[in-house]
């Protein structure tokens, strides 16, 4: 055979790639063949990893931001020992396989995080960097350092134009995240034609100036190329992008360099071709020569090596620093301990009104110290957000141990950023912003979600209650939006101890993020000798007052809550007997037993008013055919909030008035 060992595995992956999505019958083989020699030689000669243990700490991370590519990332894992098998190359995007279209978040496989949406990889790589930085800053010594490795990754022109990477890229560049490596694979073609249709920057000025190392490549088939350009990035302290020239399709005689090969199976004729073309001489289907299992053989011998000498320089480590180390496992293994929960704050009612996200704000000051990798920020509004950690540093190019995090106005990148924070592990990461600019950080809550993740959001300035910058600041479709997203666990306190509580909830939660809707405007606090523990938040919604046979119900979240309470009192005095249920979690409620739920909504209740500053949609499902739903159906207006509550209906007579009708 006239080809090398190296040409030989190259080609391996992609004729694995392009006969799974054969047989798939779908899929995007033009990525695999292009960029294989580039996943080739970070397996075979960069990364630390061990397939062993593919959740080992100090492994190299490998993100296939172009996740449309899915086959070049299972084809590797496959010959690199990771637990998919060829079987599972031949399931490719079929029911229950380990090999769906897409890449899904599952370290056990070797799958670092969820791409195919394109730019998310990108800027959760950025997150992974942050987190790497942090913990580093934190565990390591001058003598002994843990945590020691690269990030790598491979990024598409698709991803280049989402805004995503501009934001995500320009925060890496400006933190000066060094040991983050991207390739980007720059082979002219997108779904429409050639690039330049759209596309006509130049990329190395752009992250130039952005602050990053840029390298380049002519030819991704010349792999002295690709190690030389790796061997530049690794040295430099900044983050690094490899312009690599790539051929979609490569060895396709017919579709190389093509439009028609991104996402489309070759054909069984074409394959026939580029098999002849590529010198590739074996007959069976799926076929992987005994050289090349033999490489990757010798080469898992050497990644076990390269992990039991981390055990070796981790004992040592244990040894010197037993504090620091046995609070490193803790918290990699998600373990943050409870000191924290008894620093959680009551607030007692004094008379004064606090905003939900003042509370929140004292709350995270309180447990800071108690839960040193509880990290975050803002994108550009900490004032009001209430997410700055008082007494902590801000993390920078030069501080990487600082614990506040300015993302700039950039929603998007500091959600998906968390992300990859979260996926890293060993942190706890929030960020904040205005409730209706949940719609710029939409795409990475929903992965965070798919992916089961563990990301605080702290989303502030709820509802009209924003008052006077009007209609565009002001949420009204969000909540209901956000309740949409399958996973998510949406907390809306209706005062500063539900605020503790939600908190409380929301740190100990595990497998799905968590967002916290928070109040601009002050709200009284609920008497905790007075009603019900807050900690019912943790069970979605429950009894706030009651009254022996209710003959009405009164239902809110939120701001609203305090309005529902004075109506209560006011049908009460009119011999009305009124049941009020604080209701700041519809996911937390559904997961309790139809038991509990239908003890909070009493079936032969019918009478049941829900009151929400926002759409009503969803609500209905709680008040049933025979109750009324008190919502905001069109956008808010520039004016005062107590003006706003007033004329959009949000009020204790406009409860009154309703209840009245339902009780006659």
């Amino acid at each position: 055979m006239s080809v090398s060992v190296d040409q030989l595995s190259i080609n391996t992956l992609r004729i694995l790639a392009v006969e799974a999505i054969q047989k798939a019958n779908t899929g995007h083989p033009g990525m695999p063949m292009g960029c294989a020699p580039i996943a080739y030689t970070l397996y075979t000669k960069y990364m630390k990893y061990n397939p062993q243990n593919p959740t080992w700490l100090n492994r190299d991370r490998f993100i296939l931001s172009a996740g449309h590519g899915s086959m070049l990332l299972y084809g590797i894992l496959h010959l690199s020992g990771y637990d998919i098998s060829l079987d599972d190359l031949k399931n490719f995007r079929q029911w229950e396989s380990k090999t769906p279209g897409h890449p899904e978040f599952n370290q056990k496989l070797g799958i670092e995080t969820t791409t195919g949406p394109l730019g998310q990889g990108f800027a959760n790589a950025v997150g992974m960097a942050i987190a790497k930085s942090y913990l580093a800053s934190m565990f390591n010594k001058d003598d002994i350092k843990i945590l020691d490795h690269f990030i790598y990754g491979i990024c598409s022109d698709g991803e280049l134009m989402e805004g995503i990477s501009h934001e995500a890229a320009s925060l890496a560049g400006h933190l000066k995240l060094g040991k983050l490596i991207f390739f980007y694979d720059d082979n002219g073609i997108s779904i429409d034609g050639k690039t330049s249709l759209a596309f006509s920057e130049n990329i190395e000025q752009r992250f130039d100036a952005y602050g990053w190392h840029v390298e380049h490549i002519s030819d991704a088939n010349d792999l002295s190329q690709i190690e030389t350009a790796l061997l530049n990035a690794q040295i430099d302290e900044r983050p690094s992008l490899i312009i690599t020239k790539t051929h979609i399709g490569f060895g396709s005689p017919n579709k190389q360099d093509t439009s028609g090969v991104h996402g489309s199976p070759l054909g069984s004729e074409e394959i026939k071709l580029t098999k002849k073309n590529l010198e590739w001489e074996y007959e069976e289907s799926f076929f992987v020569p005994e050289e090349v299992k033999n490489l990757f053989e010798e080469k898992k011998k050497i990644h076990q090596q390269d992990e039991e000498e981390w055990n070796k320089l981790f004992a040592a480590y244990k040894e010197k620093y037993p504090a620091e180390a046995k609070l490193f496992l803790e918290v990699m293994s998600g373990n943050f301990g409870d000191e924290w929960i008894s620093k959680i704050p009551t607030f007692a009612d004094d008379g004064k009104k606090l905003a939900t996200r003042q509370a929140s704000g004292k709350t995270i000051n309180a447990i800071a110290s108690s839960l040193p990798t509880f990290i975050g920020g803002s994108a550009d509004l900490a004032p009001s957000n209430n997410t700055y950690l008082s007494g902590f540093p801000a993390f920078s190019a030069d501080n990487k141990s600082g614990r506040n995090f300015h993302f700039g106005i950039r929603e998007h990148a500091m959600a998906s950023l968390m992300n990859g924070m979260a996926m890293y592990g060993g942190v706890i990461p929030f960020g904040g912003t205005f409730l209706v600019f949940s719609d710029y950080l939409r795409p990475a809550i929903r992965l965070a979600s798919l992916s089961k993740i563990k990301v605080i959001y702290v989303l502030t300035h709820d509802s009209i209650g924003l008052g006077e910058d009007g209609p565009t600041h002001q949420p009204v479709e969000h909540l209901a939006s956000l309740r949409a997203i399958p996973g998510l666990i949406v907390l809306r306190p209706a005062d500063a101890n539900e605020t503790a509580s939600a908190w409380k909830f929301a740190i100990q939660h595990k497998g799905s993020p968590v967002a916290l809707i928070l109040t601009r405007q002050g709200l009284p606090v609920l008497d905790q000798t007075k009603y019900p523990s807050s900690e019912n938040l943790f069970k979605g919604a429950y009894i706030l007052k009651d009254a022996d046979k209710p003959e009405i119900i009164l239902m809110a979240s939120g701001s609203e809550v305090p309005l529902i309470l004075k109506a209560a009192e006011k049908l009460e005095s009119e011999g009305k007997k009124v049941r009020v249920v604080s209701f700041p979690s519809w996911e937390l409620f559904e997961m309790q037993s139809e038991e509990y739920r239908n003890s909070v909504l009493l079936k032969n209740v019918k009478a049941r008013i829900a009151i929400e500053a926002g759409v009503a949609q969803g609500w209905n499902k709680y008040t049933g055919d025979g109750g009324k739903i008190i919502s905001i159906e069109t956008y808010g207006a520039s004016a005062p909030d107590t003006i706003l509550f007033e004329k959009y209906g949000i009020t204790v007579e406009n409860i009154l008035q309703t209840s009245k009708v339902l009780l006659k």
